[in-house]
């Protein structure tokens, strides 16, 4: 992302436009996760639709391995805070819609659809229909849906905020043992410091609207993560770090190591 800026159109007629995000840039590297924390109404979502193509940026360039982002691209794969499974379809052929949509061959990816849901413990409900899943449960048909085209890079728009915690976290570590299998680039939203710094690589925090990158941590905790760690010292300091970076708009780049701690 390079000096990427979103402004909405006034609401009224006597309105001013809204200036939702003033200047972001970074980059994310292949095979890295990153997660973006910020204050309510930062416009963390707004920036995530935009790199998904979504939503048109008003100014700046988001590019995907070097290609500018100028509408939906087939190359990311998306999950939401709400699952969005079609109700009339069953597990298997929701997670083969982006197959149908791409009008590629089932039969092809027939056999990716069993691996990822084996992966995530699914695979004896692939016949079932959403409305029989837990919410926890249509999570994970997302998260294979999303991969199932093999996308170089999927981004996550707070995908577990609506779980209760047990499952959460348990979605937390499924996710981790996903990405430690897939490598995937992952760009992740998420309101919960404590996620974002059991997930990351680097944790990119937005300062109020209209936001800027207010600072970047680099996470150097040990892999693969566990969610025992959440309450080592070093778990710790990172997230009161990063708490005390929220809402603060001046930008510093502050990678964490041993030393500092």
């Amino acid at each position: 992302m390079r000096h990427v800026c979103k402004i909405y159109p006034p609401r009224s007629r006597r309105g001013q436009p809204v200036l939702a995000i003033a200047d972001i840039t970074f980059d994310v590297i292949q095979g890295e996760f990153v997660s973006i924390v910020g204050p309510s109404g930062c416009g963390k979502s707004t920036l995530l639709r935009m790199l998904a193509g979504l939503l048109p940026i008003s100014g700046g360039e988001i590019c995907v391995n070097g290609y500018p982002v100028r509408g939906p691209h087939s190359d990311i794969g998306i999950v939401f805070q709400s699952p969005t499974l079609l109700k009339w379809r069953s597990v298997l052929d929701n997670v083969l819609l982006p197959i149908d949509i791409l009008r590629r061959s089932r039969s092809e990816f027939k056999e990716r659809a069993e691996e990822l849901l084996r992966l995530v413990g699914l695979w004896d409900f692939r016949d079932d229909y959403p409305n029989v899943l837990s919410g926890g449960m249509q999570q994970r048909v997302a998260l294979c849906r999303a991969l199932i085209h093999d996308p170089s890079l999927l981004v996550m728009d707070e995908p577990f905020g609506a779980l209760d915690a047990f499952t959460r976290e348990e979605m937390n570590l499924e996710l981790l043992k996903l990405w430690a299998q897939r490598r995937k680039t992952v760009l992740f939203i998420t309101h919960s410091i404590a996620e974002a710094v059991l997930l990351s690589d680097r944790v990119i925090v937005l300062s109020p609207r209209p936001s800027v990158v207010d600072s970047i941590f680099v996470i150097q905790l040990p892999r693969p993560r566990t969610a025992h760690m959440q309450y080592s010292d070093a778990f710790q300091e990172y997230a009161q770090r990063i708490r005390e970076r929220i809402g603060i708009a001046r930008v510093v780049v502050e990678p964490v190591d041993d030393a500092s701690s």
